[in-house]
């Protein structure tokens, strides 16, 4: 097991940010912006349980970004679910129903890539397109110091769960994230 990567205020270190995400924290307050750190990670290591093992990290302090795809008849909105990793989201009950869907299932990998300019195993809802509705699980939005994709796989973000629930078409929903077994 590693230590702890060190973290640095995200905005010093934008090499450790996808695009989108460095354009999104530049438009925050500073006093917001301040509140958000980076680390270098392997970028092999990325992937949640891999991370959190090899970091030291605890699952309930990680959370995952789960972009999901809700239709109603011909239209189809991309919605981001905000959970811990010690959960799954709900995606066809609790989100389906929050974002009035006949159907809700994971979204495409390519057209997700393709529309957030990030990389597939650090998404973060940080910097998605505008009017993506942010679906986080209360148990993220209470978190003192979460840890979230940057956009890249080669680093991860430390912020409070409340920046996260304040982010634009940002909802908490109880219940959002189930829990594992």
């Amino acid at each position: 097991m590693e230590t702890t990567p060190a973290v640095h205020p995200a905005l010093s270190r934008p090499e450790l940010l996808a695009a989108p995400v460095a354009a999104a924290l530049a438009r925050w307050s500073d006093a917001a912006a301040a509140e958000v750190e980076a680390a270098e990670i392997d970028p092999d290591l990325a992937d949640t349980a891999v991370f959190c093992e090899r970091y030291g990290v605890a699952m309930a302090d990680s959370a995952n970004c789960v972009i999901i795809a809700a239709r109603r008849g011909a239209i189809t909105t991309y919605a981001a679910c905000m959970v811990t990793a010690t959960t799954r989201a709900d995606v066809n009950g609790l989100a389906r129903r929050h974002l009035d869907a006949r159907k809700a299932s994971f979204a495409p990998v390519d057209a997700v890539l393709a529309a957030t300019g990030m990389e597939y195993g650090g998404i973060t809802p940080i910097g998605l397109p505008e009017g993506w509705p942010v679906l986080v699980d209360a148990a993220v939005a209470a978190h003192p110091r979460v840890i979230v994709g940057s956009g890249i796989r080669g680093s991860k973000l430390w912020l409070p769960g409340r920046l996260l629930a304040g982010l634009p078409g940002a909802r908490v929903l109880d219940g959002l994230g189930i829990p594992l077994g």
